[in-house]
């Protein structure tokens, strides 16, 4: 008796140009990816890595990654999510879990180093197809792969190209890239707010990227969406993209294997820290870091530094290390009764914090707390001389500064600044 027939369609991953793997996507809903034997085979030295878990698990890539409507984690990360995902799939007359399609659309121009393009019908290597023993796959060209549309009605937060003076949205035709913000219709003021946390994060002892508050007429082919009466957006330069072309990066869920979904959960800031110290290139350095940017995410009311505003990145296609800094916002003026993103020495709460909370992290970390604690006394002395006259001069709404001032008072002795 003859296999019932499948239709199936197929992209290929590239990472610095070379071919790493294949999603399947077969008509029944489910998405395989499957790595390429050629780079599987490649010396270790030569082959570029894709995730960290690579590097724990010598079975990685043996095993494909199978998953119904959405893609594995380790390409779900990649897509926008919110707002611009429900714009996309609708543009697209897609399920918003329909995440293959989602790909196809926004292949390449994804964060890091990443590269997705369509397999045209007849050319799916045979190992890609492999997986589905119970029907005869038929391959076809990818729908969705060519579409276009426009982003009308949207806040959100665009790549762009500086050139001259001027920020060209979704044009990749200089070196020098950038991430735009729109203000938001739901939140005020949020453009001067990171812009202002980001700066005293800095001051801090913070490694961030280049940013800048960016005049709306300088944005140029920004889609006819809805803004309010606000002067600025704001940029962050993109950490991703340099004159040598694309550098890799992996967020926190992709490493852990969660879906966006889980960002806020299953994982809390001390396994963030072991998987840091036990992999970074540099893992003193990067956990102190890490350490300094809990107590800042703390001292600046950030809610928001959950699993996919941590990201590794790797400089030289090998090595993960810590990324700069980014998403920083003081998000208690915006969330009522808010805390941080994730668990630390089992608490959320940043008004209960003190030192001792942090020594617990260290040392479930497998950090010596004597090296920890130096890193945290700097910052908290920093943030003591310098964050007051800062902030006077920083262009965050008075109604948000005066919040701030006030969260400074409510935190524990060991972290006030006055």
């Amino acid at each position: 008796m003859s296999k019932q027939t499948e239709q199936v369609e197929g992209l290929n991953i590239q990472l610095h140009g070379i071919d790493i793997g294949v999603v399947a996507h077969y008509a029944g809903g489910k998405n395989i990816l499957s790595f390429n034997p050629e780079y599987i085979a490649m010396p270790k030295h030569e082959r570029p890595v894709l995730t960290l878990r690579q590097l724990q698990d010598p079975n990685y890539f043996t095993k494909p990654q199978i998953r119904s409507e959405k893609i594995p984690p380790v390409l779900s990360n990649l897509l926008p999510e919110g707002i611009l995902r429900d714009i996309v799939a609708k543009a697209l007359q897609c399920h918003v879990n329909n995440e293959f399609s989602i790909l196809a659309y926004l292949g390449t121009n994804l964060p890091g180093a990443l590269v997705a393009t369509p397999i045209k019908a007849g050319d799916m290597p045979d190992w890609a197809l492999e997986q589905r023993l119970a029907t005869e796959p038929q391959q076809i060209n990818v729908k969705h792969a060519d579409t276009k549309f426009s982003l009308a009605g949207v806040q959100m937060k665009f790549s762009s190209s500086h050139v001259d003076g001027r920020y060209h949205i979704d044009q990749e035709i200089s070196e020098d890239m950038w991430i735009i913000k729109t203000p938001s219709t739901v939140h005020k003021g949020v453009s001067v707010n990171e812009y202002t946390c980001m700066r005293l994060a800095e001051a801090a002892g913070a490694n961030i990227p280049d940013i800048r508050l960016i005049k709306l007429d300088e944005l140029e082919g920004l889609p006819n969406i809805r803004l309010p009466d606000e002067t600025y957006a704001y940029g962050i330069k993109r950490f991703d993209r340099t004159h040598e072309g694309r550098v890799h990066t992996e967020d926190f869920a992709q490493i852990f294997g969660l879906h966006p979904v889980d960002k806020y959960q299953k994982v809390n800031y001390e396994q963030l820290g072991q998987v840091l110290f036990r992999t970074s290139n540099d893992r003193l350095g990067d956990v102190q870091q890490m350490a300094r940017r809990l107590l800042i995410n703390i001292l600046l009311g950030n809610g928001d530094a959950h699993l996919k505003n941590w990201t590794i990145i790797y400089q030289d296609q090998r090595s993960p290390r810590l990324s700069p800094l980014y998403d920083v916002v003081f998000t208690a003026p915006y969330i009522e009764h808010d805390n941080l993103a994730l668990n630390m020495a089992k608490s959320k709460q940043w008004y209960e914090m003190t030192m001792q909370h942090f020594e617990k992290w260290s040392n479930t970390v497998g950090v010596p707390w004597v090296a920890i604690k130096p890193h945290l006394l700097d910052t908290i002395e920093k943030a003591r001389s310098m964050w007051p006259e800062m902030l006077e001069a920083l262009p965050m709404l008075d109604e948000h500064k005066e919040a701030l001032q006030n969260h400074w008072q409510t935190l524990s002795p060991d972290f006030l600044v006055s």
